[in-house]
């Protein structure tokens, strides 16, 4: 069975999904991986339902999800009630409290400064399956992040053409995630 490094290193490109829109036109690509970003508590089954009859993944970032709040409730209701197989999240207890239930969780962070390249040492939840960098443009940085990691770096925000997915990769990345339709089919 494929760990989900294998499946991220297999699949470079993940479709980060905004909108209904979006969601449609990556459940139409090759991509396998889709990380959705939109949502509420009345649609949330649906999107996944839409994934997983797609045979594709589907990975929810929770805290853009309206109407849940951040607790183990909300996650045992995506458990109970979606099909979505992973969590996305900036917040600790709530990736830790994902994976006790099981989902594929993926930490996101923000990278602003060399003080927030320093405090992700700090704040890096070992039990996430795979770390996810905003802006993904920073290759240095990407470089010295995966040299450092045993799981796999995602890197994400920015990325708008081919050369950029390339440098990424080139610098370490496992993948990209990008809202960038061009890119899905690239």
């Amino acid at each position: 069975m494929n760990t989900f490094k294998d499946i991220l290193e297999e699949n470079p490109v993940v479709a980060a999904v905004k909108d209904e829109s979006d969601l449609d036109a990556a459940l139409k690509s090759d991509l396998n991986v889709i990380f959705v970003l939109f949502g509420n508590i009345l649609n949330m089954k649906s999107i996944s339902e839409k994934i997983s009859e797609s045979k594709k993944i589907g990975i929810i970032h929770v805290d853009l999800v309206e109407g849940l709040s951040s607790n183990e409730y909300a996650l045992k209701f995506i458990k109970e009630n979606t099909s979505f197989k992973g969590i996305i999240s900036i917040k600790p207890q709530v990736l830790r409290n994902a994976k006790k239930l099981g989902f594929i969780v993926i930490q996101r962070i923000f990278m602003m400064d060399s003080l927030s390249k320093e405090n992700m040492k700090n704040h890096l939840v070992k039990e996430c399956d795979a770390v996810e960098i905003l802006p993904g443009l920073l290759f240095k940085i990407i470089k010295e992040i995966s040299a450092t990691l045993d799981k796999p770096l995602i890197s994400g925000g920015l990325i708008s053409e081919k050369v950029d997915v390339l440098e990424t990769l080139r610098s370490g990345a496992t993948c990209i995630s990008t809202t960038k339709k061009d890119i899905w089919y690239m």
